[in-house]
């Protein structure tokens, strides 16, 4: 592995909330041991869905050189993309990755992503179930996320801000659990975790301020651009966050104030219940490494690199 200390780890994870400086942090990092990026990002994997879902392709660009990154731009827009899909896709990679004696370093904000192959969650295609679904429609976000809480914790509810995600979320649930005989072979990773903190303020700074450059920089058109070649408001307003706030403002549910202050509110939401995601990792037997978000990123991979280095 180019460049990589000597160490029992197998890969990195580096996560944190939105807006957090992991894209900046895990590309270095890259570029200095020779490693290669697996997004763990629940939506990021959608192609012309750029700005709205922050993949900021620039990051990936270090000194002149490319860092390599995988399960990014590899589905259409509209298409939905489940947590199985992500794990089979991942240690397909994850497989890659590691027979080119390349290291891996997975980042992103998505709890579920991260959890399903750190824990190898049993996984398989789940059927929908018509009734079911019947029986919820009437049922609010607030009355999902209480059902869904009731399960064994898996889904993540940071990527249930929608009732069509919540009520697939509470059928995947229904289905593990009428179905304990699921067994999936998965081998074992053994990484080092870190995560990206700052204080409230600052990462509330941070948001809404790219939530602002991401309007003046052509959030509004893609949004649009993607209605114009056939999405529907349904298929967008399905992701959440960007594209369910723009679309409410574009098909007139909603008037542009409206639209920045809700959006506004919801990514703060959303990166709250990342952090509460993260510490409940925690407090489930997970180390993870915190470093500051305003560190220098050079000092931040060297931090990095020291507890690699550590046995």
């Amino acid at each position: 592995m180019t460049n990589t200390p000597a160490s029992k780890y197998d890969s990195i994870v580096i996560l944190g909330p939105t807006a957090s400086g992991k894209t900046t942090l895990a590309a270095h990092l890259a570029a200095t041991i020779g490693g290669e990026i697996i997004s763990a990002d629940s939506r990021q994997i959608y192609r012309k869905m750029d700005i709205g879902t922050g993949k900021d392709l620039d990051d990936y660009v270090v000194n002149g050189e490319k860092i390599p990154f995988h399960l990014i731009d590899i589905r259409e827009p509209g298409y939905k993309y489940n947590v199985y899909e992500y794990q089979t896709d991942f240690f397909n990679v994850f497989a890659d990755i590691k027979g080119r004696e390349k290291f891996s370093i997975v980042c992103g904000g998505t709890g579920l992503y991260i959890e399903a192959v750190l824990r190898r969650f049993k996984m398989i295609h789940v059927p929908s179930n018509p009734e079911l679904r019947d029986s919820l429609n009437d049922k609010d976000l607030n009355e999902l996320e209480t059902i869904l809480s009731r399960f064994r914790n898996l889904h993540n509810s940071t990527d249930t801000d929608t009732k069509k995600r919540a009520i697939r979320a509470i059928e995947i649930e229904t289905y593990y659990s009428t179905h304990p005989e699921i067994e999936v072979e998965l081998p074992k990773l053994n990484p080092l975790i870190t995560g990206i903190e700052s204080n409230r303020e600052t990462r509330r700074e941070k948001i809404t301020k790219r939530l602002h450059e991401r309007l003046k920089s052509g959030m509004i058109e893609e949004v649009d651009s993607l209605l114009k070649v056939g999405l529907t408001s349904d298929d967008l307003i399905y992701y959440g966050l960007e594209y369910k706030y723009v679309t409410m403002f574009l098909i007139g549910q909603l008037h542009y104030n409206e639209m920045v202050e809700q959006l506004n509110i919801a990514i703060h939401q959303f990166a709250k219940r990342q952090m509460t995601w993260f510490r409940r990792m925690e407090r489930n037997g997970f180390r993870i490494n915190w470093l500051d978000a305003n560190l220098p990123v050079d000092e931040k991979v060297n931090k990095v690199l020291k507890m690699m280095a550590e046995c």
